[in-house]
């Protein structure tokens, strides 16, 4: 793992109009990581993931991608620099066809040696295979966020974030995102994941942040994390 971060967010400042959101947080993820964000719920988590994309522009601190400060960057261009999003509420096309979903996006631009392809997210998820032909409003909700993850996966991230991975899923299919998340993972998929499983998250994950009313309270590995209930008591209500 290099010692460069693929992600570095420095004391970010976000707000929307007068009300200030985050306050001075920081989080890294190196390449090959896969990194959890964590707290209750309206503490600032999605704000987060806003800010790194630029579609709620942090006000101060800096952003910087694989070195590149992104902060001032519209959204479209930090996608274009290797960051994919899967969206809490998974915001697929709804009148657009699973195939036409995955392809909408589709992008290689860093000429991937092995690059994502209609192929191979049918064999990651067969379930979309099955579903090519039918429009993205017929799906259920699993459904849809294979769709999500397999339409960022499309685009050939350097980083793939997940809002709300498994938020909303019936456990079965909870269970298939979970192993999806530990196959991209050992592919050497860099992962930003917001989610509730702490279970889950401390199995697959490496570090987790913990924020609190925007501010980053505590940083650890699993091993830590789950060696401190006061902690999980304390911050995510557990």
């Amino acid at each position: 793992m290099a010692d460069t971060p693929l992600l570095e967010v420095e004391a970010i400042e976000t707000c929307y109009g007068l009300s200030q959101v985050l306050f001075g947080l920081s989080l890294s993820i190196a390449p090959g990581e896969m990194v959890s964000l964590m707290g209750r719920n309206g503490m600032g988590k999605t704000t987060t993931i806003r800010s790194i994309m630029g579609l709620t522009p942090a006000r101060a601190g800096a952003i910087r991608f694989a070195g590149q400060e992104v902060r001032k960057l519209a959204p479209f261009r930090i996608a274009q620099l290797g960051i994919g999003l899967v969206p809490e509420g998974r915001q697929i096309f709804p009148n657009l066809t699973v195939r036409e979903n995955l392809v909408a996006a589709s992008a290689d631009r860093r000429k991937s040696a092995d690059p994502w392809t209609l192929e191979k997210i049918h064999a990651l998820f067969p379930r979309l295979a099955e579903r090519n032909g039918n429009m993205g409003n017929t799906l259920s909700g699993g459904e849809q966020q294979m769709l999500a993850i397999g339409r960022a996966l499309m685009t050939n991230p350097r980083l793939l974030i997940l809002d709300e991975a498994t938020e909303g899923l019936a456990p079965l299919i909870r269970e298939e995102i979970w192993n999806c998340l530990s196959m991209l993972k050992a592919r050497g998929q860099s992962i930003l994941v917001i989610d509730k499983n702490v279970e889950h998250l401390c199995r697959i994950c490496d570090r987790h942040t913990i924020i609190e009313r925007g501010r980053a309270v505590w940083s650890g590995t699993s091993g830590q994390l789950m060696a401190e209930p006061e902690l999980q008591h304390r911050y995510l209500g557990i």
